[in-house]
């Protein structure tokens, strides 16, 4: 089984911003193998089913992002799941729009969320699925920049990355990490 966690703030005045992309993602898988992310249970709406030929809990904490370690913990507890069975989808500044990065373990970087999951599970060794948001703004405070919501300029790219992001979700549950990296790392998706 697998716990596959998209991060974001809830709400729908969130729900288009640079930081929610993570709960797009877990919407997009969850459409593609009709799982209803409806449930309520560790801070978070969740959803079960199959995925990618596997048994998955597709969860969306409802902490806000800078507790989602919270709910993730309580999560991974529950089913006292191996972390690298836990894959966590998020927004990431430091890398270029247009791509995604794949990667088994490592730190939070600036990324709240990630800190306090990392804080929370005392350990980073789960995969994750990081998706570039653009870079901030000189003029622009970091929370307001991940506030935000995108410019119809980066629409196509971020659609293009978003349905990458859930393919390579489902090529860690099937083929594992290594060849989810493989495939998808060094890709652009500015380019259609």
């Amino acid at each position: 089984m697998k716990l596959v966690v998209g991060l974001g703030n809830p709400g729908l005045k969130y729900e288009h911003t640079r930081h929610n992309v993570g709960f797009r993602v877990v919407d997009l898988l969850a459409e593609d193998a009709g799982i209803k992310v409806n449930k309520i249970k560790w801070k978070s709406l969740y959803g079960e089913g199959r995925l990618a030929g596997d048994k998955v809990i597709l969860l969306k904490p409802q902490t806000f992002m800078n507790n989602s370690g919270i709910a993730v913990m309580e999560a991974v507890n529950f089913f006292k799941l191996p972390l690298e069975d836990v894959i966590v989808i998020y927004d990431d500044i430091d890398i270029p729009f247009g791509t995604i990065r794949i990667k088994p373990m490592g730190s939070s970087g600036s990324h709240n969320g990630m800190k306090s999951i990392l804080f929370h599970l005392q350990d980073e060794a789960f995969p994750r699925v990081r998706i570039s948001i653009g870079k901030k703004p000189s003029y622009m405070d970091l929370a307001d920049f991940v506030l935000s919501s995108f410019a119809k300029t980066e629409e196509k790219t971020l659609e293009r990355q978003l349905n990458a992001a859930a393919a390579s979700v489902k090529e860690i549950i099937q083929r594992g990490v290594d060849a989810a990296m493989n495939e998808y790392n060094g890709m652009d998706f500015n380019q259609a």
